[in-house]
């Protein structure tokens, strides 16, 4: 992979100088969804797909994208003194995001880079291709430009950029995980305090599955923000009674104590999902530590009911995919994973009935839905780095 992806940056950008290449994975959450920006827990673990980076200094202040996902766009050109988003500048915003973000936090960019990119992450698919673009150029600014900053610091820099540049109002979820991954190991993040622990993923006899619906969505364009701000609405309203910071704060008894502040049904509901939800999360990481599998498969599946009632963001696709697989021998969970409105699922199947689960769930989703689902057997790799 890497001689063939250096070869295409030598034959579009030329062969000189010192060419270097990178890594940011992309990311799968097994647990804790919509609870990141909620200052809850997430169970993220970043995964062997992810954006490959080939890229060379410059001397100028020159940008030059080159896309292998996105050929027919071509070289795409900016510089270092016009680092503003530009919606035809296309999937360039997501670097040139980072480098911005850089610059707000006080580093100084004097070198412009050339830039070849390749992921194989499926495009919109939920396993944040996004995150992994913004990783990998943080990492390639931090070893190239020699800054000072660690991994953690990389994922909030990441963050502020899709925040700030990008107008979409995430968690610290997906950069962190991109960032921080541990190969066979998930992360379990708190994040109202970003502290956190490695915690080994031992499935034997079982495989991690998941499922692109192939319903394409753009968080930016999605009811993403709407959630986030139903929710931080219910937590303003809780806050005229009780004294905390975050809904991640509340236990299931507590929220029943203090929900009656909340005056919208709807707003009532999404608070609920991100109470119950992070308590699951708890749960379920505690599962995993005693090697109770079929208790994390049922966590898992409790999650997606919440976020099909509760904080309503699965859709016809994800439950298609979801049903179905409850449906199938040897499931042991399934849920949908990422922000939703499409995107894709997760599964945990055991090993002798994986092509079965494909073929049974992948036939009813087609009849269902009109369009076929891709499925992949994941493996759980490190986080970003230089390869």
């Amino acid at each position: 992979m890497k001689q063939k992806l250096v070869k295409q940056f030598k034959d579009i950008f030329g062969s000189e100088g010192i060419i270097k290449t990178y890594f940011a994975p992309g990311r799968v959450n097994l647990i804790g969804e919509h609870t990141d920006y909620n200052g809850g827990h997430v169970f993220p673990c970043a995964l062997t797909i992810g954006t490959y980076a080939i890229v060379r200094k410059r001397e100028d202040h020159k940008l030059r994208f080159y896309s292998m996902n996105f050929e027919q766009l071509g070289i795409i050109e900016s510089d270092l003194d016009s680092l503003v988003h530009d919606k035809s500048a296309d999937w360039t915003n997501y670097p040139k995001g980072v480098m911005w973000a850089f610059k707000e936090k006080g580093f100084i960019i004097e070198n412009g880079f050339d830039l070849l990119l390749f992921g194989n992450i499926p495009n919109g698919s939920g396993l944040s291709s996004s995150a992994s673009v913004e990783v990998v150029t943080a990492v390639i600014i931090k070893d190239m430009l020699d800054f000072d900053v660690n991994m953690v610091d990389i994922a909030l820099i990441s963050q502020y950029a899709e925040n700030h540049f990008n107008g979409v109002n995430c968690g610290i979820m997906d950069q962190f995980s991109s960032a921080m991954g541990k190969k066979d190991h998930a992360i379990f993040l708190d994040t109202s305090n970003l502290t956190y622990e490695y915690a080994p993923i031992k499935l034997e006899n079982s495989k991690i599955i998941i499922a692109s619906s192939n319903k394409k969505r753009g968080l930016g364009d999605s009811k993403y923000n709407e959630r986030r701000m139903e929710s931080e609405a219910a937590l303003a309203e809780i806050q005229q009674i009780r004294d905390i910071k975050a809904l991640g704060e509340l236990t299931e008894d507590e929220f029943e104590e203090v929900q009656s502040a909340i005056k919208d049904p709807i707003r009532r509901k999404r608070a609920k999902h991100a109470v119950y939800e992070n308590q699951r999360t708890i749960k379920a990481v505690n599962a995993l530590k005693e090697n109770n599998i079929a208790l994390f498969g049922k966590l898992m599946n409790e999650s997606h009911v919440s976020l099909r009632d509760d904080y309503e963001v699965t859709g016809k696709e994800l439950d298609t995919l979801v049903e179905a697989a409850w449906e199938q021998e040897g499931v042991i969970g399934s849920r949908m994973t990422g922000a939703g409105f499409g995107g894709c699922t997760v599964s945990i199947v055991e090993n002798d009935k994986v092509d079965g689960f494909v073929k049974a769930v992948g036939e009813k989703y087609l009849k269902n839905i009109g369009y076929a689902a891709d499925f992949y057997v994941v493996d759980i790799g490190d986080g970003a780095r230089e390869i």
